[in-house]
């Protein structure tokens, strides 16, 4: 049976009583008029992974609709009851501003009640950092938040959090998926018990914007002067951003009118992404027409940052993760020296495809750096592995992703904010600037320069192209990159390190993942992974050079860059 076929045979079996009347007729529409929608839709289930469930909303087993996020939610109730048996479990649940995800989020809540387990329901969208925040807060079990993140706005998604507040990580993630694939139709209980459900806001809310201030501010030098403009780019962040900075501090803040609507289709934007320097257009523009210090904008879920600033030349720059990042775990690391906190014990996170300079800071306040797989949980898992041994100072990852101190165990875009806005009026005041904090520690690191290509392959045809791409790159190895020899390659699906001058192999003691790391002989780093919650093959590229200050920062940015380009076009990865 070809794959067509499999798939009428998967969507008639929507058309039986196990299946609701809407739902029924748009199947039976979809078999009549759109035979190769019934493909997409139906020739998979959408796969309940280690990320949870993102997808395209729609009837059919490959979409995001009632019955596959009911077996998600059924299948996280049997493993709650299972493994806190005897006990009261409860569940916090939260959403973002998409399309539908008040519908599941509350979905969520009524299979849950159904399942005897208490919900706690958030009365609206909330941050994706505060719904972690009260998992710890409430003393829950779990936690189920109802987000796509930054895609596009025919994608919703579904991420199941455990008992710390972080994403779900072995062997709870298995043990998950293991129970959702075993759910049928039938075996979703849709009868809420409406007592089990209690509504919840306001409280936690100030709860956490008091942690936030709390955790990312420490000294207020500067803040009356200080002007930032700021953009949810029509997201959640604002609920708890703009109690935030007042709190914090900062009178200053300028908001985006036209973004400050929540709105699932992201109207003023290509797409929500502050990774895109288009997302953050407008902010940019009102920034310069205000003469704001600092530009900031948060991603729809309000766990990604992007962040602009004054460069040497006066004008706004977005910087990449990487470099956000470096200063914030710099100050972070010298504000525990100052305090007199650092006494070997402490570790920053990092990930596998971020920038190794977070090694080379890491060495010059004598803590450890840990790398895990790409995926916040992964630092949430080194924080707690570590409890009772190790303090954990603050982490980040390459894709506009920070977090500071352990009370939120996901990227945390609001106290990272504050966070920003403290270096950079700090900065000012005393005659320097978060551009020029940045440079200081490229002259003791070295400076890094990296880039990103993303190819999106949508659809069937498309992970077949990335199987395939990651298929050549592993048979038929780069021997080197813009002249320089692979010394190193990770290989994390096989768990293998081989070194290319002598031929040794040492095992990876990460969990396996579908990532190729290539290392040469001048620093070079060039990582491919396709993406586990989009529909696209990511590659990094990091190159570096020494730095001796701001005089030649112009010299060694065109250097670099040139070098960046190069590699991508020997590649054949040019857009």
């Amino acid at each position: 049976m070809d794959i067509k076929e499999l798939s009428m045979e998967r969507a008639r079996e929507w058309l039986s009583d196990k299946y609701d009347k809407a739902t029924r007729e748009a199947v039976a529409d979809m078999i009549k008029n759109d035979p190769q929608e019934v493909v997409e839709s139906f020739h998979k289930d959408l796969e309940f992974g280690t990320g949870g469930m993102r997808g395209i909303m729609g009837v059919g087993t490959n979409r995001m609709n009632k019955y596959t996020i009911g077996a998600a939610t059924q299948g996280l109730a049997d493993y709650l009851k299972e493994q806190f048996p005897g006990r009261r479990i409860s569940v916090v649940i939260g959403c973002d501003v998409r399309h539908n995800s008040d519908k599941f989020s509350r979905l969520c809540a009524e299979i849950l009640s159904a399942n005897g387990i208490k919900a706690y329901l958030f009365d609206s969208f909330r941050p994706t950092p505060e719904i972690s925040f009260a998992i710890r807060y409430l003393g829950s079990q779990s936690g189920i938040i109802i987000t796509a993140s930054h895609n596009p706005p025919k994608y919703n998604g579904y991420k199941a959090y455990w008992d710390d507040g972080s994403q779900v990580v072995p062997p709870h993630d298995k043990g998950i998926i293991d129970k959702v694939a075993g759910v049928k139709p039938e075996d979703i209980k849709f009868t809420p018990d409406e007592n089990l459900i209690e509504i919840i806001g306001e409280k936690v809310d100030k709860a956490f914007v008091d942690a936030a201030v709390a955790n990312g501010s420490s000294d207020a030098t500067g803040r009356d002067d200080f002007k930032i403009v700021y953009t949810p780019i029509h997201g959640t962040s604002f609920k708890a951003m703009i109690p935030a900075l007042k709190e914090a501090g900062f009178k200053n803040v300028i908001t985006v009118p036209e973004q400050m609507i929540p709105s699932g289709d992201f109207p003023t934007v290509k797409s929500p992404n502050p990774e895109n320097p288009e997302a953050l257009s407008m902010a940019m523009d009102l920034a310069y027409k205000t003469g704001a210090d600092m530009v900031v904008g948060t991603d729809p879920d309000a766990d990604r940052i992007g962040i602009a600033v004054r460069n040497l030349k006066g004008e706004l720059q977005l910087l990449n993760g990487n470099e956000t990042n470096t200063v914030l775990i710099a100050y972070l690391l010298e504000r525990w020296r100052k305090a007199g906190k650092l006494d070997g014990h402490q570790f920053i996170g990092s990930t596998i495809v971020t920038s190794d300079i977070f090694f080379k800071i890491a060495d010059l306040y004598g803590v450890e750096c840990k790398a895990g797989l790409t995926g916040f949980k992964w630092i949430a898992d080194m924080i707690r592995k570590a409890e009772g041994k190790q303090e954990f100072v603050g982490g980040g990852e390459e894709s506009f992703g920070f977090l500071v101190g352990d009370f939120v165990r996901d990227k945390d875009s609001i106290t990272t904010t504050v966070l920003a806005s403290e270096i950079a009026s700090v900065a000012k005041a005393k005659g320097s600037s978060f551009f020029k904090e940045l440079l200081k520690i490229y002259e003791k690191t070295g400076m890094y320069r990296e880039s990103l290509v993303n190819i999106v392959r949508e659809g069937l045809s498309g992970a077949q192209e990335i199987k395939a791409m990651m298929d050549n790159l592993r048979e038929n190895p780069l021997k080197t990159i813009d002249g320089s020899p692979v010394v190193k390659i990770n290989d994390y699906k096989t768990s293998i390190s081989k070194d290319m001058t002598t031929g040794a192999q040492t095992s990876i003691d990460i969990p396996k993942s579908d990532v190729l790391i290539y290392y040469t002989a001048d620093g070079t780093k060039v990582a491919a992974r396709p993406s586990g919650t989009e529909p696209k093959i990511k590659f990094y590229f990091s190159v570096n050079t020494p730095f001796a200050g701001e005089a030649e920062y112009d010299e060694k940015v065109k250097m670099l860059d040139d070098k960046l380009a190069r590699i991508i076009r020997e590649m054949g990865l040019e857009s």
